[in-house]
């Protein structure tokens, strides 16, 4: 099986992917624009063959490496890079090369806030009310009818970095005099905790790994400052998992990975946020690992180069992320912060740069049967200091 790997070397962990295509026999082929001889040791040995561009948005680039595999190898049989960044580069070379997955037939509805909305709504599956508004008058006209407080976030776009939320007039103006020329839905605000519905779909359609994570901070509040904290716990209520499964089903999710987000309002109610066909970011797919004792990356491999794969876990463990900001004064240093997690601390990692703003520059994984206990560690190793003690003038970043 011939599979093209897109941007293997980053994040980091994709070189996981592409090891255990290799291990499972698969001949992969990597493309991105990083000097081959910077590449991991272990990406290097997983490759067939790698193909370097200069500029991975120049699509004719990205063509004429897929001819070269092609002339090389024989028939690409799949292409693929499980990072939202490249989603559309992803469809619209399998469309060119008439290779199995997502097309540019489909992309829209798995890109596009506004487009997801619909195939919500078409599945009877509650989701916010929400519009494109172009001009200032469109935006004043959909608050008029929903009325404050209001989301407003790019219509193509993962994160929160740019996302405003509107309160007031005031907000509306300043949101109007500074959001970039790209288009921007508004959505009505909902009250609820933010959680997921996670897993791995087969090439029939069949849910074989699912899990969820709840946010105990919301993203935006992240970018705005605060310290993330995300856990996954030991079970998924029953009604989740049928929401979940419904969501595959409307979007018809095969051969991937899958995040969907929803809002749980107060009184258990659930309203559908967005979906993403990959695994989530970060050090998360780790955190699966743990948390089930498996092996997702081995798991992904066997669906694409198998067609299904079989997943067998106890959910033995809840696992959680609690992040640090560098430039904070907390009140437990890095290595008093280590102590206290103790055994329950799988490992500490330093962040990239460019996911900092969302989880934080420090990260510490924890992993334990008590949920609970887990939240009451992170919650010292987030703590901030009291202005006047000699801790809150420690802002330096952890050793990575």
């Amino acid at each position: 099986m011939n599979i093209v790997f897109l941007s293997p070397h980053f994040p980091p962990h994709m070189r996981r992917f592409c090891m255990r295509l290799r291990d499972l026999g698969a001949t992969v082929m990597g493309l991105a624009d990083e000097s081959y001889d910077r590449l991991h040791p272990e990406l290097r040995a997983a490759l067939a063959e790698y193909y370097r561009v200069d500029d991975m948005h120049r699509y004719g680039d990205l063509v004429r490496a897929i001819g070269w595999f092609t002339h090389r190898h024989g028939k690409i049989d799949r292409i693929e890079s499980l990072n939202e960044h490249w989603l559309e580069s992803d469809a619209r070379l399998r469309t060119d090369f008439n290779v199995p997955g997502i097309t540019t037939a489909e992309i829209d509805r798995i890109k596009r806030k506004s487009m997801m909305k619909r195939v919500f709504e078409r599945a009877g599956i509650a989701t916010a009310r929400g519009r494109v508004c172009r001009t200032p008058a469109a935006t004043r006209r959909f608050i008029a009818e929903v009325g404050y407080p209001v989301i407003a976030k790019p219509d193509i776009g993962v994160g929160a970095a740019r996302t405003y939320r509107l309160e007031d007039e005031a907000d509306l103006a300043a949101y109007l005099a500074e959001k970039p020329p790209v288009d921007f839905i508004v959505e009505e605000a909902v009250d609820g905790v933010l959680l997921t519905y996670d897993g791995l779909v087969d090439r029939d359609g069949r849910v074989v790994f699912d899990t969820t994570l709840t946010y105990g901070t919301s993203v935006l509040d992240v970018v705005r400052g605060g310290d993330m904290t995300y856990w996954i716990p030991r079970e998924i209520p029953a009604d989740l998992r049928e929401l979940g499964r419904r969501t595959v089903a409307a979007f018809d999710v095969r051969e991937r990975p899958f995040h969907f987000e929803y809002f749980q309002r107060p009184d258990g109610t659930y309203v559908a946020l967005e979906v993403n066909m990959r695994q989530p970011g970060g050090l998360t797919v780790d955190m699966w690992n743990y948390a089930n004792e498996i092996d997702f990356y081995r798991a992904w491999a066997e669906v694409v180069v198998r067609g299904t794969t079989e997943v067998v876990t106890e959910r033995a463990f809840a696992c959680l992320w609690a992040g640090r900001k560098d430039g904070k004064a907390y009140r437990l240093s890095h290595g008093a912060a280590l102590a206290r997690a103790g055994d329950r601390l799988l490992f500490h990692s330093r962040v990239e740069p460019v996911f900092a703003a969302a989880i934080g520059d420090d990260g510490y994984v924890l992993r334990g049967p008590e949920l609970a206990e887990l939240q009451a560690i992170a919650a010292d190793i987030q703590a901030l200091a009291e202005p006047d003690s000699p801790s809150a003038r420690v802002t330096e970043p952890a050793a990575s």
